[in-house]
């Protein structure tokens, strides 16, 4: 190898050289690590990631279960879909065993779940199997997927609690499953529950929300908000058009009783058959002035357990209707809004009691002088 004039080279062993080299990849390769384990790196991909699944444009699942093979699993899954869409024929108040009496309404779960649960933004059932277990600030504990279908037959269907290792409990499990497949586990759904609009910044006008009912409303589910039949009281066969207050609609404790998450599912879902989540037929104007119409009348109270949810009033919703709560604000501008300074009220209050726990925690891992 050619030097400068005057340069002496020396030839290194190849050990040495190797050694280097291996050093300077070594330290590329750290250096790679922490660019990625640095708080908005290009190259951080946090381990916590969850896949998201868009519902919109998700495959939906056949509902017509008459194509799958006749096995036992698919049975159950069939008795699922069963009870799922006629619940008040099986496990409604009016089924002749009373032991099966667990919906206390002759709703359906598909009254509120639309086609037979698979709809984007009308409570779709579709990837729920694999979210569960989950933290429900309503119990203030995490929860399975049984304790959370019985949530709706407590709340939402005024009813009682379906035994966990019931046949009846296996297959309407079963049958989300099914909706379920192929929705990679804990996946970041869109298109769940109810479309996120966000409301007038106003209290819900419910003079004008009579109008609305009126117009768009009655011709489905009454003029006295009690639905429509299929045949008579006493058939089991349920609701056309299930009633929105009275003694047979949901609760006083489920979330239709509050007024973002009703404003919310009207958006997009009403009146049936000319609104969808893409074109909604209503402003947002009149759907939350009829949603605050419609849980403006009385249902069945809350009782026993279902008095106790959100016990934890950090939890609370600001539109939860029922208190204590942790701001300044009534329980009538918490069922009506305005929601602006509830939120900011909320807000301030719960980062106070972070800093509060975060300190006291310090004060308690802290050594002790001697």
């Amino acid at each position: 190898m050619h030097t400068a004039a005057g340069e002496k080279y020396v030839q290194k062993p190849l050990w040495r050289t190797r050694q280097k080299e291996n050093f300077l990849i070594a330290g590329v390769m750290m250096a790679m690590l922490l660019m990625c384990a640095m708080p908005g790196s290009a190259f951080a991909q946090p381990a916590t990631d969850h896949p998201v699944v868009d519902l919109r444009t998700w495959p939906k699942p056949d509902i017509d279960l008459s194509r799958l093979p006749n096995t036992e699993q698919n049975r159950l899954i069939k008795k699922g879909q069963d009870l799922f869409v006629h619940t008040s024929e099986y496990l409604g108040p009016e089924v002749l065993d009373r032991s099966k009496r667990y919906a206390g309404t002759s709703m359906s779960c598909s009254s509120c779940h639309r086609e037979a649960g698979t709809m984007p933004y009308a409570a779709p059932l579709v990837g729920t199997y694999g979210v569960y277990p989950q933290f429900q600030p309503r119990f203030g504990k995490t929860v399975t997927l049984e304790n959370r279908i019985n949530l709706c037959f407590t709340h939402s269907l005024s009813g009682r609690l379906v035994p966990e290792d019931s046949a009846e409990m296996k297959a309407i499990a079963a049958y989300i499953e099914y909706l379920s497949r192929g929705v990679p586990k804990g996946a970041k759904l869109i298109g769940e529950k109810e479309m996120v609009v966000e409301e007038p910044k106003r209290a819900a006008n419910l003079v004008r929300g009579a109008e609305v009912y009126t117009q768009q409303c009655a011709v489905c589910h009454g003029d006295d908000g009690l639905g429509k039949r299929v045949g008579m009281v006493g058939d089991r066969k349920g609701y056309i058009f299930p009633p929105v207050w009275g003694s047979d609609a949901t609760s006083e404790s489920a979330s239709m009783f509050r007024i973002l998450s009703t404003f919310q599912y009207v958006y997009v879902n009403m009146p049936f058959g000319k609104a969808t989540y893409a074109k909604p037929a209503l402003s947002k104007d009149d759907a939350y002035d009829v949603a605050g119409f419609v849980i403006s009348h009385p249902r069945q109270p809350r009782e026993g357990e279902v008095a106790k949810d959100f016990s934890n009033p950090y939890d609370k919703p600001e539109d939860f209707p029922w208190g204590p709560y942790i701001d300044s604000f009534s329980e009538t501008q918490h069922k009506y809004g305005p929601y602006d300074e509830i939120r900011a009220e909320i807000a301030t209050a719960r980062e106070k009691f972070r800093k509060e726990k975060e300190m006291q925690s310090n004060l308690s891992s802290a050594p002790v002088l001697k």
